[in-house]
């Protein structure tokens, strides 16, 4: 993936248009601060740096009247039909729509519905597709994304993982990568991972997310390793489950639940963790990773979706096998006591962010943008 990204930022960085679109972005924003939240917000404030007008739309705008908040059946009508007509609105407004999609209901409540309204106002729409579950998703869905993917005028992926599985459907995609922030997420000064060692996890507390995995793995760590932590930044259902499983372990005093963070809280975490551990059962390209490695801290990652995409094993991250946690004990053993493949791996890491940042990633979205203003589809 390294060469194919750096083969497209060579092409398009030598050529790249003036970029005089108007811009409609689609797409959830903090809170809550989850990786698509995230990504969404922070393309929106680096464009706007860039002087291209943007107007944001935002699909989990707050409930207004906020009692509406309260009504399970009539939540979702209340937040979908404001949202369609914003929708259609806004398209009557800017040259192109960027539309921040993922599965599930997402899809169907807030993803087809711009595209139609779209279509039928002739504005363009870039599908920005994102999700690891979507190969399960589409084998399940396909008969009703398809026919709104076959309107749109490009759909992208952060990742050859998608890029893959929307291949196997007959759907051409460009791949254009998550942004890391190295302004705020920076390497740390060197230091040894000798004395305590500090686990962290960064993903929200869902079966998905294996985080059972990495509790069990600790206490297979905890045998060798006498100073051992394990901080877990993330909220969801699982909390007391995982509360519980850390207690019949016999982890539960190494064990620290820190809720969900907010950037700035994040890298703090990250400036005080040695490894980040990732035990996902599903996954595409999580910003986790991207933003471990600009931290300079290694990552243990179990090998799925578009993981191995983005890091290489024994380069920049371990990978292991999925719910295998005496693998992922092991890595991280490894790591803690081979000090020269932890330093490899930092380095290697640190280079490897360079491909996410900013000035790589920008001509290649205002050349989309451009190339399909001036198309008109």
């Amino acid at each position: 993936m390294r060469a194919q990204l750096a083969d497209q930022c060579g092409a398009l960085c030598g050529c790249l248009p003036e970029c005089n679109v108007k811009l409609g972005l689609v797409g959830p924003i903090p809170p809550p601060s989850g990786g698509m939240a995230m990504q969404t917000q922070q393309l929106a404030r680096l464009l706007k740096e860039e002087g291209i007008e943007v107007e944001l739309l935002a699909t989990n705008a707050a409930y207004r009247p906020r009692w509406v908040e309260r009504l399970r059946g009539l939540r979702a009508i209340c937040r979908l039909l404001p949202f369609i007509w914003s929708t259609w609105r806004l398209a009557g407004r800017v040259d192109v729509i960027h539309l921040m999609a993922n599965s599930g209901w997402s899809w169907q409540l807030f993803a087809a519905p711009v595209i139609w309204l779209a279509g039928l106002r002739g504005t363009p729409v870039i599908v920005n597709y994102r999700g690891g579950d979507a190969a399960s998703y589409m084998a399940r869905s396909a008969s009703r994304v398809l026919p709104s993917l076959r309107r749109v005028a490009a759909v992208v992926v952060p990742s050859g993982f998608l890029q893959e599985v929307f291949a196997n459907y007959g759907v051409d995609c460009v791949i254009v990568p998550n942004v890391v922030d190295v302004q705020r997420f920076t390497a740390r000064p060197a230091q040894s991972i000798e004395g305590p060692l500090n686990l962290f996890v960064a993903r929200n507390l869902e079966s998905i997310y294996g985080l059972d995995i990495a509790i069990r793995a600790l206490a297979l760590i905890a045998d060798e390793v006498d100073e051992l932590s394990l901080t877990i930044a993330g909220s969801g259902p699982l909390l007391s489950e995982l509360q519980s499983l850390a207690e019949s372990l016999g982890v539960a005093a190494q064990v620290q639940f820190v809720g969900r963070l907010n950037p700035e809280e994040m890298a703090a975490a990250y400036a005080t963790s040695d490894i980040m551990l990732n035990p996902a059962r599903v996954d595409n390209m999580p910003n986790s990773i991207l933003e471990a490695l600009a931290c300079s801290v290694a990552v243990v990652s179990s090998d799925v979706g578009g993981v191995p995409f983005m890091v290489e094993h024994e380069k920049t991250a371990l990978l292991v096998a999925v719910d295998d946690a005496q693998a992922m004990a092991n890595a991280v053993l490894r790591l803690y006591k081979d000090q020269a493949l932890y330093w490899r791996m930092r380095e290697a890491g640190l280079q490897l962010v360079q491909n996410y940042t900013w000035p790589v990633v920008r001509p290649q979205w205002l050349s989309l943008y451009q190339g399909h203003l001036e198309s008109g589809t």
